[in-house]
């Protein structure tokens, strides 16, 4: 017997939802790459700000500010993966864990960026004045960082093209594996516009850093 219309339209914000937030294994290796190719874009700008830091402060404060969104969402996915391995759930045991390597690194890797990134963001509400006491916290935990991220991208790299093209590539759109596509790209898009409304709000706390003239003439 055929549903009734009452009975289709109750189903139908459950159906979509599900469309929304289904993929499984494959789908959380797919939004895991794309936010992971957003925050490298992200990094590459940071980083070339460094080259020039005096001159690019403010590009260096503000994309540090927008890759929180992303940064967020890929650690969100990740610790997904690790939640639901660990708890014995049965596709992500059947797909198996990080290389062991990665799985060595991975706590230092998270320690490492909470450590990074937070410590930039406290020198930017402390301002100039907190420079000699969190500045080398801020550098020191960089340096450590870029090493375990890059052995972590190093080892994540032969998938990533495959996942972004599943999803993004040209030929996506007749991809037959495509569930839960949308979701993943509206969670991208959402993650990167609350990192956009994040560094457009916290603007006026760039303006001591960027009077303080002689801040970097020790370096």
């Amino acid at each position: 017997m055929a549903d009734s219309p009452r009975t289709s339209l109750a189903r139908s914000p459950y159906a979509s939802l599900r469309n929304l937030t289904a993929g499984g294994t494959t789908g959380n290796e797919r939004l895991t790459a794309a936010a992971g190719v957003v925050l490298l874009v992200l990094l590459a700008v940071i980083g070339l700000t460094i080259i020039s830091i005096r001159q690019f402060l403010w590009v260096h404060l503000f994309v540090g500010m927008l890759l929180m969104g992303p940064l967020v969402l890929k650690l969100a996915s990740t610790g997904y993966r690790f939640v639901r391995y660990y708890s014995g759930n049965p596709s992500y045991r059947r797909v198996g864990p990080p290389p062991a390597l990665l799985r060595v690194i991975a706590p230092m890797l998270v320690l490492t960026t909470i450590v990074v990134f937070a410590s930039g963001v406290v020198l930017l509400f402390a301002g100039p004045q907190s420079r000699p006491t969190l500045l080398p916290i801020h550098k020191v935990s960089f340096f450590v960082w870029i090493a375990f991220f890059a052995i972590h991208v190093l080892g994540h790299l032969p998938a990533i093209p495959r996942a972004l093209r599943a999803d993004y590539g040209s030929s996506a759109p007749w991809n037959r594996d495509v569930t839960g596509r949308s979701g993943r790209a509206i969670s991208l898009a959402s993650a990167l516009t609350a990192g956009l409304v994040l560094a457009v709000i916290v603007i006026p706390q760039f303006g001591p850093w960027l009077n303080a003239s002689n801040l970097f003439h020790h370096h």
